[in-house]
């Protein structure tokens, strides 16, 4: 850009040179450092402007120098790099993603009837939540960190495995112990509850082919914005609700269908989590909601989602005979949808993680009201 200017400088000079060669002349004559002058300034002032486009550019692409060292152990934007391979582990593990499964396990338990505070029944909990969350979740979310590493590799090129911190063989190590593991848990499980039926251990065989048909070709269900993003929400909300009523009690029809409809809900919570990988999303074809409808319309889906199957489960209880479980749960949703105006709505990408700090607490209290008073 300096030469570029230079150079339309010494053309309009010289272009007048025939019309005001002695004016010209008498000018630098007076001043003959006139010229040199203003030129130096417009190639300083050129060099500052295509300084700063550049360097505004860069914190999209990488961390920040000072990232957390918590974001990083729980596997969250603005992690600290680390070189340590067990926090590295942890991280692809995803901690933070873990409470949902934890809590389902603890709704489905509630809903059962039959969870007393006796030792064993703690322990079992306990031994349940661990296959839930840190076992199977964690190889949820390694799996599909691995499947995803081309497109982390756009979005988020600093993530553990695009960036090389952790080497391939090792990633596929950790799927296949957290996987073994979690499928022993639940077998254990049964086991203890003496099960005729290993109910548990088959819900951990259907939710890890789940989650492997959710991230891995030919199926990859993320690629579909509406089945990857249910198959998700049935995940996180239905499947450990099932373990824990199947380990303290009888799962039951009713049960199933009011905790897929409720899954409708952990749908919009999934889609929440594409407004950030838009980019790389579209360059890799995949069809996620905001890709699909566009950020706006998308938006007003995951709400939708969200509000729309509470209210409906809501009905459901007062339907049921039990108004006051339906009143506590349509309490619950009211903050819900005023966070979403707060955070949300306005801005889903700069806002997420406060969004979902802020509302979905309230969103897992409701799924307990609800356990409790499928109990009763």
């Amino acid at each position: 850009m300096a030469s570029l200017l230079n150079s339309v400088y010494s053309l309009r000079l010289s272009s007048n040179v025939d019309a005001f060669n002695s004016r010209r002349n008498r000018r630098l004559a007076a001043n003959p450092s006139c010229i040199s002058l203003n030129r130096r300034r417009l190639v300083v002032r050129a060099t500052e402007t295509d300084t700063d486009k550049v360097g505004a550019k860069v914190p999209d692409k990488a961390p920040a120098d000072k990232g957390s060292s918590m974001n990083q152990i729980l596997g969250i934007k603005g992690a600290k790099q680390e070189t340590d391979k067990w926090k590295i582990r942890v991280q692809l593990m995803k901690p933070v993603t873990w409470p949902p499964l934890v809590w389902g396990v603890v709704c489905g338990a509630a809903a059962s009837g039959n969870f007393h505070w006796t030792l064993e029944d703690v322990a079992k909990s306990i031994v349940c939540m661990l296959m839930s969350g840190p076992c199977l979740t964690g190889y949820t979310q390694t799996i599909n960190d691995w499947y995803d590493r081309e497109i982390d590799a756009i979005n988020e090129p600093y993530r553990p495995i695009p960036s090389g911190a952790i080497a391939e063989d090792e990633v596929i190590t950790q799927i296949w112990v957290l996987l073994l593991a979690g499928l022993g848990l639940a077998g254990l499980l049964d086991v203890w509850a003496g099960h005729k039926v290993p109910v548990i251990f088959y819900l951990a065989v259907g939710g890890s082919l789940l989650s492997y048909i959710y991230s891995a070709p030919p199926l990859k269900l993320k690629q579909n914005g509406w089945i990857g993003n249910f198959a998700l929400g049935a995940s996180y909300i239905s499947l450990p609700w099932w373990a824990g009523q199947a380990l303290f009690g009888t799962l039951t029809p009713d049960i199933i269908v009011l905790t897929l409809l409720y899954s409708i809900a952990g749908l919009g919570i999934a889609i929440v989590n594409d407004f950030k990988s838009v980019e790389g999303d579209r360059k890799m074809g995949l069809q996620s909601l905001p890709v699909a409808f566009g950020s706006e319309t998308a938006k007003w889906i995951c709400v939708g989602a969200i509000d729309i199957t509470q209210i409906s489960v809501a009905g459901y209880l007062l339907g049921s005979g039990k108004p006051l479980y339906a009143l506590a749960l349509l309490g619950l949703i009211a903050p819900q949808v005023f966070f979403q105006f707060k955070y949300f709505l306005k801005d889903p990408v700069k806002y997420d993680v406060k969004y979902q700090a802020s509302a979905q607490p309230f969103l897992i209290l409701g799924l307990l009201v609800t356990a409790l008073a499928t109990s009763h």
